[in-house]
């Protein structure tokens, strides 16, 4: 390479090299200000997002923590009639069951308006592991794994089994 051929590559590099935009500083400003617009959307999103988490938490919380206050409520009048009964002296024994089962009838509709359900499957009945527990098998007169009697009745809490109803199943033949 002679000495003329140097300066003249030095001058195709500087050609080669980009140029700059004449509104390179408008369009950097330009992409400057989207991006602090974008992080600021993005920080007031991310913010949001945890008051969301932050309520939901709580609101979790109360009703947790508040969940029976509907049950309570709806014993209350079994209560009253309860203490209303032991607040009476020489109540005949008619008197009493008489106010037994109108007080038991108050406990069912309390239960019932709780979604808690009875389990009371009648003789008969096809035996049901999911809702009965059997205490016996015994030989009885009708289809095998069906219910001869009840010992015990079981409840359901909105569809859930509290506690299954006791029960005899019939035996095989």
């Amino acid at each position: 390479m002679t000495q003329d051929q140097a300066p003249q590559s030095q001058d195709d590099a500087a050609q080669a090299a980009p140029q700059a935009h004449p509104d390179a500083d408008a369009v950097i400003a330009e992409l400057q200000a989207k991006n602090l617009e974008l992080t600021d959307a993005f920080l007031r999103a991310r913010a949001e997002a945890e008051n969301i988490r932050r309520r939901s938490e709580e609101e979790l919380a109360k009703a947790r923590k508040f969940a029976i206050e509907a049950f309570a409520e709806s014993l209350l009048p079994v209560l009253d009639s309860l203490q209303a009964a032991t607040a009476i002296e020489g109540a005949s024994a008619q008197q009493m069951s008489e106010g037994m089962k109108l007080t038991l009838e108050q406990l069912l509709q309390a239960l019932e308006r709780n979604k808690v359900v009875r389990i009371a499957p009648a003789a008969g009945t096809r035996f049901d592991p999911h809702q009965h527990q059997a205490i016996s098998v015994v030989p009885a007169e009708q289809e095998a794994n069906t219910v001869v009697s009840l010992l015990q009745t079981g409840y359901l809490i909105a569809e859930r089994v509290l506690r299954p109803a006791l029960v005899t199943v019939a035996a095989p033949r």
